[in-house]
């Protein structure tokens, strides 16, 4: 087994092999390249190194790896992308294969950080001498099994009465209500504008996160679902009031799940639910039509997740140490210099205060 470190430049040379690693993981479709190469045009630094593993059989494992501090290393992990890209073929121990890597790591690195994990990729080890991890957040996941009539029976009464008196508004209002899917690559472009015109007029305008056309959020969003609308996994749900979009889903599919990357909807709307509307029909097609088995957050769960599911999984981190006494030293020193940097000053305790 041996890893070699190159520019993320050289990614384009290893799609085959890394798109592979992808199918034989079973890994969410935003881990392939239609969603990595567009990420690492639109949020990488440049200082990031692609990491390839070959044994006698070919490539075992690939990442990406970005230097975070003086010997130690992360995944690569903008906030665009929910899982951390670690990749390793099915029958090897990945805690191995990172001891493998972090001994290969340019620099003398002392820590190897594999960043929001998935158990259902990767059973979570015990924690051991050099091995550590650290929980991140559950995510949630409804699975498409049986008939749409049995899951919504089996969601809350408040819910299922909920989304029954809105559309009965909406019916008393003679408001019609229409539910379309963008599947065309060439529809994204306008898609994405649609998109970050609702995102914008609620509070992520304020935060500076919202999607724009031509902002860096919206270029990445537009190329990847381009990407993907190609490959026929690509999916745009929108639902209408008239002629007015009120709430919208990027969406992709890959591995039998179907991933809901973004959702907004219009917050001036203040007496109905226009993403919960837009989600029952979203389960609806997919309990009818059976294209996905699981429909995945990959995000923390909130309460209205568990109003669609009671399915849950803890993602987690993990860290592999070189030396482990010195990384729980660092560990004590860096905890001990943080609890005095923000001490609150003390009346004639100068240093500290400063």
């Amino acid at each position: 087994m041996h890893w070699q470190l190159y520019s993320t430049t050289s990614f384009v040379q290893f799609v085959a092999d890394w798109d592979r690693l992808v199918d034989d993981t079973g890994a969410a479709p935003f881990l392939s390249s239609a969603f990595v190469l567009p990420l690492l045009d639109h949020f990488g630094s440049g200082r990031e190194r692609l990491a390839v593993c070959r044994d006698r059989e070919g490539v075992v494992a690939m990442t990406i790896l970005v230097r975070t501090s003086a010997g130690a290393w992360d995944t690569f992990q903008p906030s665009q992308l929910p899982l951390g890209p670690w990749l390793v073929r099915r029958g090897q121990d990945p805690v191995a294969v990172a001891r493998a890597l972090l001994r290969r790591i340019p620099g003398f690195a002392l820590q190897l950080g594999l960043t929001q994990l998935d158990p259902d990729m990767y059973e979570r080890p015990v924690g051991g001498h050099d091995v550590a991890t650290l929980d991140y957040v559950e995510t949630a996941a409804v699975a498409v099994d049986g008939t749409f009539e049995d899951y919504w029976a089996g969601r809350g009464k408040n819910l299922r009465a909920n989304m029954r008196k809105q559309r009965n508004r909406l019916v008393a209002d003679g408001i019609p209500t229409r539910f379309d899917v963008l599947t065309r690559a060439g529809e994204m472009a306008d898609a994405i504008e649609c998109y970050g015109q609702l995102e914008g007029s609620g509070w992520k305008a304020a935060t500076g996160t919202a999607i724009e056309r031509d902002n860096a959020q919206g270029r990445f969003y537009r190329a990847m679902l381009e990407n993907f609308c190609s490959l026929g996994t690509g999916r745009v749900y929108r639902l209408l009031f008239g002629d007015r979009v009120v709430a919208m889903d990027l969406c992709i599919e890959g591995a039998g799940m179907e991933v809901v990357l973004k959702t907004t909807y219009d917050e001036t709307i203040s007496n109905l639910s226009p993403a919960f509307l837009l989600r029952e029909e979203e389960l609806r097609r997919h309990f009818g039509d059976k294209r996905v088995r699981r429909v995945e957050f990959f995000g923390k769960v909130m309460d209205w997740h568990l109003q669609w599911t009671r399915e849950a999984r803890m993602l987690y981190h993990l860290n592999v140490n070189r030396f482990p006494r010195l990384a729980r030293w660092r560990a004590r020193w860096r905890s001990r210099a943080s609890g005095l940097a923000t001490r609150a000053p003390v009346p004639g305790d100068v240093n500290r205060a400063t």
